[in-house]
């Protein structure tokens, strides 16, 4: 359980980091990362608390990350 954990922060920050590097969010890397850090976190809780989800802990993480940037507003997007 512990190392899903840690796997599910590290893909969440390496999201995080190539979603701003890519152009994709305008937020900053810090602010992105931390976006998708707690998105990831939430979806792997309600993973373990209810038990649904997607077929890897990695495709968790991916998904849940991207939509925690989509979903949590940023900066004026032009």
């Amino acid at each position: 359980m512990f190392p899903v954990l840690i796997g599910t922060v590290v893909i969440a920050g390496i999201v995080g980091y190539i979603s701003e590097k890519s152009r994709f969010t305008h937020n900053g890397y810090v602010q992105s990362i931390i976006i998708c850090i707690g998105g990831a976190f939430l979806f792997y809780f309600v993973r373990l608390m209810f038990g649904f989800g997607f077929a890897s802990p990695g495709v968790n993480a991916i998904l849940s990350s991207i939509g925690a940037l989509i979903i949590v507003p940023t900066h004026w997007r032009r």
